[in-house]
């Protein structure tokens, strides 16, 4: 069979079996080359970061090569270096009527998280439709936020909160908010636009720092009646003893409304745990 139906469940298996079938029998392209290939590609989507313009479009020019060697044609290539745009052919980018000499690198999407090529940033810009002020609407709301790296943790917390405030008073998923609940959810929304302001650089290592002397991974957790969170930080120590941190990861849950054993359980206000990795 040499055409796989449209819509079948199984097309994206196939699909990415014959990305990495092509990478196993074509390893004369290097093994940087392959490991793309086999480990940073979700579905149609590849993502890398090299350490220098000069990896980078050498390792794009081979990854082309070595898709062409299956007939799939690779593009819509987009970096944060000019330098590295300018050495993919026009046909090959992805982004249309862009003048590299003048024109800022517009804002794209990766793998739904936006990422600004000008500043080599993520930031946020939540497009909230107009929901009737119900469970049903804020529910579509507070899960309408996409954030899986958690850098929105704490602000999206709050709106979980009053999610668990409706459930825990019982009501219908058309009903309209009470008045306490309704001048928590108003003031909630209008908290949302601000979250455009706010950008969380993508590279965890300073140009400016120089070679490594320790790593550090540091997490932190805490918990309250209400909810419970967890932040990872990356602790960089050049050989000078410039010292840089930067956020990982973080999560957060509202407290839940059931124990989870069936112990008694003691109130865990304050708690807090601390952890370190040297890698």
């Amino acid at each position: 069979m040499r055409v796989h139906l449209f819509g079948a469940v199984s097309s994206p298996g196939c699909a990415n079996y014959g990305l990495k079938r092509i990478a196993k029998d074509n390893q004369q392209y290097g093994s940087d080359v392959v490991y793309f290939v086999n480990r940073n590609f979700y579905v149609d989507d590849g993502l890398q970061s090299v350490e220098s313009v000069s990896k980078a479009i050498k390792l794009i020019q081979g990854v082309r090569d070595l898709c062409a060697e299956g007939n799939l044609r690779l593009h819509k290539f987009v970096s944060n270096s000019r330098d590295t745009m300018e050495s993919i052919p026009i046909s090959g980018q992805g982004i249309k009527d862009l003048d590299l000499c003048s024109s800022d690198l517009p804002v794209e999407r990766a793998l739904g998280v936006e990422w600004c090529g000008e500043s080599d940033s993520f930031q946020f810009r939540p497009a909230i439709r107009n929901h009737s002020p119900t469970r049903c609407g804020t529910l579509s709301t507070v899960a309408s936020i996409f954030d899986p790296l958690g850098f929105l943790a704490p602000f999206v917390l709050c709106g979980k909160r009053i999610l668990q405030e409706m459930w825990k008073k019982g009501m219908e998923w058309d009903e309209p908010l009470p008045d306490n609940l309704s001048t928590k959810w108003e003031s909630w929304l209008s908290e949302i636009p601000k979250l455009a302001d706010l950008k969380i650089r993508r590279c965890y290592k300073p140009e400016s720092f120089e070679d490594l002397k320790k790593v550090e991974l540091h997490h932190f957790s805490d918990a309250s009646l209400t909810g419970y969170g967890q932040c990872s930080y990356l602790r960089l120590v050049d050989v000078h003893s410039n010292i840089h941190c930067s956020l990982v990861l973080g999560k957060a849950r509202v407290t839940p409304l059931k124990p989870v054993t069936g112990s008694p359980v003691q109130p865990f206000y304050g708690m807090k745990n601390y952890h370190l990795l040297a890698i």
